[in-house]
């Protein structure tokens, strides 16, 4: 109505309007999201659930609902009115045959109910729902895939379920699968499946949204420090990576990315083994002439960092000391605090690990 969307960024606000900023408080939001998790196991063992994010969870009351001599909309109203009586909270909450009619029943039902509490099946689904537009409204359905099913004239969950499957699976893969059963209210996937999932393969990442548009040079120095960041993370866990994945994206006004991965030679969770390789990739893939607001990096292919390989040309005397460094830096900075060392380069005009180190999930931690 007034031209804000939801979740929209700053810059995105008309100018015309009055706002009042306030600053994040991340530590806040996780210290009261473990609080509330709490209440949860008051009711529902932890084996049951499975936190989506830090203010939405996924219960399995199924087996609850006996024990409780309750429904599931009852049950649902109880542990709401104990957030709410014991934080001043109010909850909100959609009830589902499967996760996927719970997290709809959430996210469009929940909203427009007087008790907050949203509920489905697959008969409901399609009744109310098929036809409800935008397709973005639903899980797992960004703008980039509405703008692809558009295409192909699929403007609702009707003419998903209703698509030749072929046209889809030549569009979008095998995660068509996922797009068909959606629209038929169906879900496979369980808690008991979350919980008992393990990734074949594991990386670990980082990534940041930069305070403004950096040029080619000034970005170069934001991802050393990310590399240096990230290695640390690795000697700490007691791992090595032999595969690296760089991600850059360009300002807003270029709607732009770039990046790539690499096989390195050997394993290696060296900071200058590593910093070396991501220079020389991001020297290879980044447009030097757009400037930059995003900046994302990866170790991929993780192994337990045992006996490092080494070829003709590495000083192993040198690589020991160097990982015995960096050990030491990780051990210092553990009990005096993140900024406790720094690098020269961490002071250089452009550089935020200062600044980032005294964040929380890329927010204000306070």
């Amino acid at each position: 109505m007034l031209g804000i969307k939801n979740r929209c960024r700053i810059y995105e606000i008309p100018p015309n309007l009055k706002y009042i900023i306030a600053m994040p408080r991340m530590q806040k939001y996780i210290d009261y999201s473990a609080n509330i998790y709490a209440i949860y196991l008051k009711y529902i063992a932890k084996e049951d659930i499975h936190m989506y994010s830090i203010d939405e969870a996924f219960l399995d009351v199924t087996k609850y609902l006996k024990m409780y001599k309750m429904k599931s909309n009852e049950l649902a109203k109880m542990i709401m009115k104990d957030i709410y009586d014991t934080y001043g909270i109010t909850a909100t909450c959609g009830i589902g045959t499967n996760l996927y009619l719970a997290k709809v029943a959430l996210d469009i039902m929940s909203k427009h109910s007087i008790t907050n509490i949203g509920w489905l099946d697959e008969e409901k689904y399609k009744k109310e729902l098929w036809h409800h537009k935008p397709l973005t409204d639903f899980w797992q359905i960004g703008k980039g895939i509405e703008k692809r099913l558009n295409k192909k004239g699929i403007y609702d969950m009707h003419d998903i379920a209703n698509s030749n499957p072929k046209i889809l699976f030549k569009e979008f893969g095998i995660n068509a699968q996922y797009l068909i059963d959606h629209a038929n209210g169906i879900e496979h996937c369980t808690i008991a499946d979350i919980k008992a999932y393990k990734s074949k393969t594991n990386s670990i990442s980082s990534s940041q949204v930069l305070f403004t548009d950096y040029n080619y040079e000034k970005a170069e120095l934001v991802l050393v420090e990310m590399v240096e960041l990230l290695s640390q993370q690795l000697i700490e866990k007691n791992l090595q990576t032999d595969c690296i994945g760089l991600y850059i994206g360009y300002s807003k006004d270029f709607d732009k990315h770039s990046g790539g991965s690499r096989r390195l030679s050997s394993y290696t969770n060296l900071y200058a083994k590593l910093v070396y390789e991501f220079k020389k990739l991001y020297e290879e893939t980044t447009n030097k002439s757009m400037p930059i607001r995003r900046i994302g990096i990866t170790f991929g292919r993780l192994q337990k960092y045992e006996n490092e390989q080494i070829n003709l040309f590495d000083d192993i005397e040198n690589n020991t000391k160097k990982r015995r460094l960096e050990k030491s830096i990780i051990e210092i900075k553990s009990k005096i605090g993140k900024n406790a060392i720094i690098r020269g380069m961490n002071l250089e005009d452009g550089a935020t690990t200062l600044i980032r180190n005294k964040l929380i999930g890329g927010h204000n931690g306070y």
